[in-house]
């Protein structure tokens, strides 16, 4: 094998589709589109969920649930991810998000018991679980709601 030899894998390389450009191509006039007809038209086509007329398959199925317009999505940090930051530093909500850990703060902050914290912080945020609180106190740190 010389360099001038190498040539790609066969079927790794295929040439784009032009349409539209002249009758010698195989795709001119029509570009591709057939004669008349919704598809063959600029702007043509139907809206997505559109089932020619017959009741969409949203439309048919039953609605179920509530979905409740006052919920609050909290943001979630692990503990492991605590472990960044230095021995007695207080971690509050604007120092996770200046830090990017948390990038946007949604309806607060939620630390989760995920992992080891092996360093004394106070932690401050809106919600701790169960187990993180016990973490972050078993690690000689305090957490305070905010």
């Amino acid at each position: 094998m010389k360099l001038h030899e190498l040539k790609p894998a066969e079927g790794s390389r295929k040439t784009r589709n032009r349409v539209g450009r002249g009758i010698g191509s195989g795709n001119g006039k029509t570009a591709g589109r057939g004669h008349k007809g919704q598809n063959s038209r600029s702007g043509g086509g139907v809206r997505p969920g559109f089932e020619g007329g017959q009741m969409p398959i949203f439309r048919r199925l039953p609605k179920r649930g509530f979905t409740n317009p006052t919920r609050k999505e909290y943001a979630i940090v692990n503990l492991e991810t605590l472990n960044r930051f230095e021995d007695g530093a207080e971690v509050s909500p604007e120092l996770l998000i200046e830090s990017g850990i948390v990038s946007n703060e949604k309806d607060g902050i939620k630390i989760l018991g995920e992992g080891k914290l092996e360093r004394k912080l106070t932690v401050k945020a809106h919600k701790f679980s169960a187990s993180a609180k016990e973490a972050i106190e078993a690690a000689g740190g305090s957490t305070e709601v905010v």
